[in-house]
């Protein structure tokens, strides 16, 4: 059985406090907008970790790919 993106959104929201969160996909694919206070002050290749630990195992089982869009919100509102 594969994740909805519904499943994914709350995986996400459940591991990061997220401001704004987006998330589209096909059960194998998904993209992400997600904004978060946590990101200020990281690098993109940081930001991506906090989501994947909030993904934790489930990114390697049963998420195939995750393209992900990282801003705080003040980069949301540019």
């Amino acid at each position: 059985m594969f994740p909805t993106p519904e499943q994914i959104k709350k995986y996400i929201a459940d591991g990061l406090a997220c401001s704004h969160l987006e998330v589209e996909g096909d059960g194998q694919h998904f993209t992400a907008l997600i904004v978060s206070d946590a990101f200020a002050g990281k690098r993109p290749i940081q930001r991506h970790q906090l989501v994947y630990a909030a993904l934790g195992d489930r990114m390697r089982e049963e998420i195939h790919a995750l393209s992900m869009k990282t801003l705080t919100p003040e980069e949301f509102q540019k």
